[in-house]
């Protein structure tokens, strides 16, 4: 399967400016090449890659889509606040910052693209993706300074409907917590990757704690993927502490982004 060729087709999305890019094939170091320079042809307001053609990728190949999901147009570097998405359900949010609330236009048009139902969060409402943990079938809505307790009520009867539960985490007086994942990630395995600061509710202590060190508690944002652990590079004992509870790990270096208030799981939207 890695040695198989990769062939990249494009094609225009649903709305002007949008181009669709569809793998077909492994996305390894080999084939990394043709994926840059088909990538280097198209210049569009918004890029979306199409991966469902795409049975395997290596940590090379895992590394360039983080970097074309943020290589387009830096505005959108942070696109997981604009949806929240699990299954054939969309919700575009309304961002608590208001100078972000124009990305959402480009990202609900991009998701028009797929087989989605999609809803959205009205004014006054505000929710931030960053403050959505989804662990299977339930969802940890944080409440912050981004997020208020009209949006999480909102994304609460829309998530109802798909026959989700969900449950509300007030972290407006954690200091070092901008949205709720900075500090919360489900790795699945009922195991919830957490920082001290995260409040502990009472559906939050039904999951098997994995707590970051106190000085490596920006890496606690990171990604399960399939079979793989996304983390940022630069934290080597929550590395080791994961890597022994058996995850297979990528290191990705995101220090950049982490200047800017960003964290791993900011730079994409995954479903």
């Amino acid at each position: 399967m890695r040695d198989e060729p990769l062939t990249v087709t494009a094609k225009s999305g649903l709305h002007e400016g949008t181009i669709i890019l569809v793998l077909q094939g492994p996305l390894t170091l080999q084939s990394s090449f043709d994926f840059q320079n088909d990538l280097a042809l198209h210049k569009p307001a918004l890029l979306v890659l199409d991966l469902t053609e795409s049975p395997y990728m290596d940590s090379a190949g895992l590394g360039l889509l983080m970097s074309a999901s943020t290589g387009t147009r830096r505005p959108l570097a942070f696109v997981e606040d604009t949806a929240v998405i699990s299954g054939r359900m969309a919700v575009v949010t309304w961002p608590g910052a208001p100078t972000r609330q124009g990305e959402i236009t480009s990202i609900e048009a991009a998701l028009r693209s797929y087989d989605l139902e999609l809803h959205r969060i009205a004014s006054p409402g505000t929710v931030d993706g960053g403050d959505i943990c989804q662990a299977e079938k339930h969802f940890f809505i944080g409440q912050s300074n981004r997020t208020n307790l009209e949006g999480a009520r909102q994304l609460a009867r829309i998530l109802a409907d798909y026959g989700y539960t969900s449950s509300v985490i007030d972290i407006r007086q954690c200091r070092s917590l901008l949205h709720l994942k900075s500090g919360l990630t489900y790795l699945g395995d009922h195991r919830m990757l957490v920082t001290s600061e995260v409040p502990v509710s009472e559906e939050l202590a039904r999951y098997e704690p994995v707590v970051a060190p106190a000085d490596e508690e920006y890496a606690a944002n990171c990604i399960r993927v399939n079979d793989h652990v996304l983390v940022a590079a630069g934290y080597p004992r929550l590395a080791d502490g994961l890597a022994k509870l058996g995850y297979d790990l990528i290191s990705l270096d995101v220090s950049e982004y982490r200047k800017m208030d960003g964290g791993l799981s900011c730079l994409s939207l995954r479903f």
